[in-house]
């Protein structure tokens, strides 16, 4: 299996009081890699990136690094509009040694296609790091299209690609004709993206949970497309309360229900509603009905012999 295959996740940035609390971070990070997810991502969207500064966003890389140590990889989220100062920005960040780097199309000022082409190029020639390609529209403005992502593939060091276009059918043409590790950014079309022949995902709501979701990565694999099918019927409720107000809200509100973190962001995003979040203690409760991997659900302990189901729906 491919470094970049599997279930990523990017990890929220906590605070404390207006501060960075990265020793939350820190055992978050542990708990994550502990459940057995494949890589994380720190300072993406869900990270809140945007509201962190520098110094802030090197802290948060160094920390979730240290504290995993080779557990899993750490990739790091960079973004901006502007080519020169975000390979100015990669090329200070080469001495952390990250995974990766997570780059999206330069937002706001809404290129060509030929001008994305060549803002992931210039960034790729000074990277020392592997790129994964991030395609979110919704928060851009622009779609990176397939043939553009084609036109990057020559170069050795992007890898992968994030998409979160929306459109199932940009997915299947990418999974189809694309030699990159094609990672679903959507979490309400993971199992599609998946069976479909998707790498794996970089899934905010696996922090509720992320043995589930790795599992379901593994059923697919595995090809038991129906106990999948089971599963992530079961998770989809949560995965649509968690997107239900803008992210990172209700994933921090959920992480503070099991007392991981506090529940604080920074301006502009806000905490998730009173009545959001009634709404997900109770799909909480009801997602930790479901057992882990090859354990009772009274026990919590594995049953030889038993196969490695979850309590999947018959």
């Amino acid at each position: 299996m491919s470094t970049f295959e599997g279930i990523w996740v990017p990890l929220v940035t906590p605070f404390r009081q207006g501060k960075l609390d990265l020793y939350s971070a820190q055992q978050l990070a542990l708990s994550l890699s502990a459940a057995g997810v494949h890589g994380l991502v720190v300072c993406g969207t869900t990270g809140e990136a945007a509201t962190l500064n520098e110094h802030e966003q090197e802290k948060m890389l160094c920390g979730v690094t240290e504290a995993v140590q080779n557990r899993c990889p750490v990739a790091f989220g960079v973004s901006g509009s502007d080519t020169r100062a975000v390979a100015e920005k990669i090329e200070r960040l080469n001495a952390l040694r990250p995974a990766a780097f997570l780059i999206s199309a330069p937002s706001y000022v809404r290129p060509s296609q030929e001008g994305i082409r060549l803002h992931f190029e210039a960034l790729a020639a000074v990277a020392e790091s592997p790129l994964i390609l991030y395609n979110i529209p919704a928060r851009t403005g622009v779609n990176i299209d397939v043939g553009t992502v084609l036109a990057l593939e020559h170069r050795a060091n992007i890898v992968a690609i994030k998409e979160s276009c929306g459109n199932l059918l940009q997915t299947m043409e990418l999974i189809n004709r694309s030699d990159l590790h094609i990672l679903c950014g959507d979490d309400a079309m993971l199992l599609n993206t998946l069976c479909l022949g998707g790498h794996g995902a970089i899934s905010a709501a696996a922090h509720i949970r992320p043995d589930l979701f790795v599992h379901l990565f593994e059923l697919v694999r595995a090809e038991q497309i129906g106990p999948a099918r089971s599963l992530f019927k079961q998770l989809l409720p949560m995965i649509q309360l968690l997107f239900s107000e803008p992210n990172p809200g209700p994933v921090k509100a959920a992480l503070a229900m099991q007392g991981q973190i506090l529940d604080e962001l920074r301006l502009p995003m806000t905490p998730m509603s009173a009545a959001g979040r009634i709404k997900l203690a109770k799909a909480l409760e009801k997602l930790k009905t479901i057992p882990l991997a090859g354990q009772t659900a009274k026990s919590g302990r594995a049953v030889a012999g038993e196969p490695r189901m979850l309590g999947l729906v018959k």
